[in-house]
């Protein structure tokens, strides 16, 4: 018979719920006033609420953060994501985050499934790289961590000085091509402009299918615009007298008029690479804003003997008139996640869907909590994607 000691106590098992909540209970989610909705669906998703958080704008149009519960030693999550009212959404953000900072709080989490001004990460004229100053400005606020979706260029993680999390969309594409699309397998990816080329390249080695290249521009680019930059140096009419004669010299070729004047491209009317003819075009991109390109794309499809045409992408930003003008337009259906809130122009087309993806968010947020890998979430992840 087996004796024990005087004083002790054997422990309790712990039951599994309580070590749910335990994990979990330090985890606080909050959000602005861009997408309310995802915030809530991603804190559902975890089994937590979410956090006592206002956001308000005073009658001059400035923005006051009011936390109402305590952060002081917490992890916490800002879920604020791009819309058009960008300005204020990065504004939101960042006072924000520089509350919970200023609030002890242990970690700062920024969760921006769409990133503002990601398009503006290239040098345009006499401008500035936008998305760089927009990086400095958030690490400086307070935030530790970044968890965004489908960057414009990936390089844009180079700009910040804290880790930044990339994560893809494109399996839950995937997945709607193979289960939603009748008959997916007579189908081609389109890429819509050179561009897209390696994304639509993606696609098309995963679902085993081909690829179609639209080349050509209807009109010029913003780099194509004549500015000031173009003006030609000043000639110098007079030579000098006395110039070396070495037989280095002579093998340096020189031009009459001092620096050579660029070439001027010429850009070709839009034109197909591949067979689209009889198929199911799947037209697949990043981003949709400004839709007349893919309204003039899907023109072309049709004419070429496109039986239907899809548009796939990570981002619906549909701003403007788009969604009267996707309405009009040859395009059967337009596939968009809810990284962008969307409901209106939901209404105004009937074309448009939407795919969840508050599921990859949450399980982006427990692994980055839990001090987990995130390498599950980029599997069979390829440069391309």
């Amino acid at each position: 018979m087996s004796k024990r000691r005087l004083g002790s106590v054997r422990p309790p098992k712990r039951c599994r719920s309580d070590m749910d909540n335990t994990s979990t209970s330090d985890i606080v989610i909050i959000n602005g006033n861009s997408h309310p909705d995802l915030a809530n669906m991603v804190a559902e998703r975890m089994g937590i609420k979410n956090g006592g958080c206002s956001v308000f704008h005073k009658s001059n149009r400035e923005t006051i953060v009011e936390i109402s519960d305590s952060v002081r030693g917490k992890d916490i999550y800002i879920i604020q994501t791009g819309t058009k009212d960008a300005n204020n959404n990065i504004m939101e953000l960042l006072i924000m985050a520089y509350a919970c900072k200023t609030s002890s709080a242990r970690s700062i989490v920024g969760v921006i499934p769409y990133l503002p001004y990601s398009k503006q990460c290239k040098m345009r004229k006499r401008g500035c790289i936008v998305s760089k100053l927009l990086a400095k400005m958030m690490c400086t606020s307070g935030l530790t961590h970044i968890i965004t979706m489908d960057l414009h260029q990936k390089e844009i993680q180079g700009f910040f000085d804290i880790p930044v999390d990339n994560l893809r969309a494109s399996p839950f594409l995937l997945q709607y091509i193979q289960e939603s699309i009748p008959d997916y397998r007579n189908s081609v990816i389109v890429a819509r402009n050179p561009g897209v080329a390696k994304k639509a390249n993606s696609y098309a080695e995963r679902l085993r299918l081909g690829l179609a290249v639209i080349h050509g521009e209807q009109k010029e680019t913003d780099a194509d615009e004549v500015d000031g930059r173009y003006s030609p140096p000043p000639t110098r009419n007079s030579t000098p007298q006395h110039a070396p004669t070495s037989s280095a010299r002579q093998r340096t070729t020189s031009v009459s008029v001092g620096v050579p004047e660029h070439i001027v491209k010429v850009k070709p009317p839009l034109t197909i690479v591949g067979d689209v003819s009889g198929r199911i075009a799947i037209m697949v991109d990043d981003l949709i804003d400004d839709v007349q390109a893919f309204v003039a794309a899907a023109e072309m499809l049709k004419e070429n003997g496109a039986c239907k045409i899809y548009v796939l992408a990570t981002h619906g930003l549909l701003s403007s008139d788009a969604p009267r003008q996707l309405d009009e337009s040859p395009i059967d259906e337009i596939v968009v996640t809810n990284t962008i809130p969307h409901e209106i122009q939901k209404l105004q087309c009937h074309k448009i869907k939407t795919i969840d993806i508050s599921i990859l968010i949450a399980e982006a947020i427990r692994r980055i909590h839990n001090k987990e890998s995130m390498s599950y979430l980029f599997r069979n992840v390829t440069l391309e994607d």
